[in-house]
């Protein structure tokens, strides 16, 4: 007799693709990278003694924009965190009655390169940016300035991982052009946390007609 068993295969191997999506801004992006650690870490050292010892000193806004900055690791460019764009299409997913819970299982963006801690993917960004400052609320309720990055015109070339069991090329498509018009990234896009947002960090995909005159536009090969 043979010993030989029949297996049935029920779980399909995983089926990835990776598509490119040339999308452009039509509201500025501005970065908040959280630059305070060392701050932190410090005044934790010193412990409650040394802060009434403390002497305030002059704020230096264009250095304050520039920690908020992403860097890449050779310091080339600047870029804004790779984990920004899969937020916003799983964010997306509600819009359309697809359980994000699986979208999280199945979009993921590609990196440019990591950040000069090499710790945060990043995408690039494919323009010039300029110190931004706006009245905030600390978490205590006070008052307080704070100075970003902003980037009036900007574009960026994704890449966008998915898998194709869940997701054909035209549904990934269409689902960051969602988020590019409701959702947004960086700071004060319309789906922020803690706000309707400031109309910041929208954009739209260049259609193939006109990717050549972007790419030109920004210098992307």
């Amino acid at each position: 007799m043979s010993n030989t068993q029949t297996q049935n295969i029920v779980i399909k191997p995983p089926k990835f693709s990776t598509l490119e999506v040339l999308i452009e801004g039509t509201a500025p992006l501005v970065i908040a990278r959280f630059s305070k650690k060392a701050e932190l870490m410090e005044k934790m050292a010193e412990g409650k003694s040394a802060k009434s010892k403390k002497e305030r000193t002059a704020r230096d806004y264009d250095k304050e924009a520039d920690q908020a900055r992403y860097y890449n690791s050779d310091k080339t460019w600047q870029g804004v965190n790779a984990s920004g764009f899969r937020a916003g299409m799983i964010s997306a997913c509600r819009l359309v009655g697809f359980k994000m819970t699986l979208a999280k299982l199945s979009v993921f963006i590609v990196q440019d390169d990591f950040d000069a801690d090499m710790t945060t993917p990043l995408v690039r960004i494919y323009g010039d940016s300029a110190t931004h400052t706006a009245h905030a609320r600390n978490a205590t309720g006070g008052a307080d300035v704070r100075a970003r990055p902003i980037y009036h015109k900007w574009a960026c070339a994704l890449r966008v991982r998915f898998d194709t069991d869940q997701f054909s090329s035209t549904d990934v498509i269409n689902l960051i052009s969602r988020v590019g018009l409701q959702v947004g990234i960086g700071e004060g896009r319309p789906d922020s946390k803690l706000s309707a947002g400031c109309g910041w960090g929208t954009f739209r995909i260049v259609e193939s007609d006109e990717e050549q005159s972007v790419r030109q536009t920004y210098g992307i090969h």
